[in-house]
């Protein structure tokens, strides 16, 4: 059944951008072994421009470089039906994803979160074959599957390829993912750019998605510094309320580093010409990975064996004296203090010297 041209697999990866982005490799590997199957996902509707680059919701219209793995996709705003469980616009978005994913004739669907939200929507399709990990994030999630894989793996990415690998039995490897072009967001990023074509382009990413995991922001801009010393011209990623972070190495840097504050299709697009990126454990990193550039991940209370930069040239900083913990906390973990701006300015001189030798 699984070889049949026919076959129809939907994916449940609901978010966030480093999630999303850890599990494309595996489904692209998939795409690639199997061209003609269908292959839909479902997602949260803030990280569908992951997927594709156009404006339609619930799309349709097949792969294209604006949309290249999926065939179709649904969104599931599930952090909104969460704080309104009982409204009756939560009632009827519910109850119409489960009318489509059921009317779609899924022969197997994959829960790449280990969630039991995830699980509970990839239950929706009605498959008689839903694939999860053995041991999921969230443990009651394993009750919902019909298939429990035990992965091997340490790094989150390879996980994902095992369980994307039990689908049909595959053989998969781990592999370049694609990612949706957006016609837009590529001629944006040329007037963004074209003004100093000839230097080479640094993004640096001070936030993070809790305090904990966040650098300070001071040693960013030393390290901003730095490289705007070596002839880079550096752009700071600024993500929702994350603006001030921006501003203020811009100031510090007396305006030599840009503020960015731009959409998701255009962080693709520029993430794809930049030199280097330096960010903590954070989606714009892992963007970067997925792109294939040359990255450097100041860690701390996640550990980069199993989150860390993957399948892309890399340096990963992180103390001895941090430790695993994922309690959001709001100030910098104390580890992460013993990493100085010369330590990620080294890192990353020594990363571009590897890469040019190559």
């Amino acid at each position: 059944m699984q070889a049949q041209s026919n076959f129809r697999l939907l994916v449940v990866r609901l978010g966030a951008m480093g999630d999303i982005l850890h599990a494309l490799p595996a489904v692209t590997a998939l795409r690639r072994s199997h061209p003609q199957w269908t292959i839909d996902w479902v997602v949260e509707p803030r990280w569908r421009p992951l997927l594709a680059a156009d404006e339609r919701t619930c799309s349709c219209a097949g792969r294209s470089p604006a949309q290249p793995v999926v065939d179709r996709i649904y969104l599931a705003p599930t952090k909104e039906w969460g704080r309104n469980p009982l409204s009756g616009k939560t009632v009827r978005e519910v109850r119409e994803l489960r009318r489509l994913l059921r009317g779609a004739g899924y022969n197997a669907a994959v829960d790449l979160q280990g969630a039991v939200r995830s699980a509970a929507i990839g239950r929706m399709a009605g498959s008689h074959r839903l694939i999860g990990e053995a041991q999921p994030r969230e443990f009651a999630a394993q009750w919902f599957f019909d298939e429990r894989v035990a992965v091997r793996g340490v790094h989150v990415i390879e996980q994902d390829v095992e369980l994307a690998a039990a689908v049909a039995g595959d053989a998969l490897t781990t592999a370049e993912c694609w990612l949706p072009t957006s016609a837009a967001a590529e001629s944006w990023c040329d007037e963004l750019l074209s003004p100093e074509s000839a230097r080479p382009v640094a993004v640096v990413n001070p936030g993070a998605g809790w305090g904990a995991k966040r650098w300070p922001v001071e040693r960013y801009a030393e390290v901003a510094a730095g490289l705007i010393r070596r002839g880079f011209r550096v752009l700071v990623n600024a993500g929702p309320g994350e603006e001030t972070l921006a501003q203020f190495i811009a100031r510090e840097t007396r305006g030599s580093a840009m503020p960015l504050t731009c959409t998701l299709d255009q962080l693709i697009a520029l993430t794809r010409r930049v030199r280097l990126a330096i960010a903590g454990d954070t989606g714009p990193l892992h963007l970067g990975c997925a792109l294939g550039r040359p990255v450097v991940g100041i860690f701390g209370p996640t550990d980069p064996g199993r989150n860390g930069p993957f399948g892309t040239p890399f340096k990963v900083l992180r103390s001895a004296e941090s430790r695993r913990d994922h309690t959001r906390h709001r100030a910098p973990e104390a580890g992460m203090l013993n990493i100085l701006p010369e330590d990620v300015l080294r890192a990353a001189d020594e990363l571009l010297d590897e890469v040019a030798a190559r």
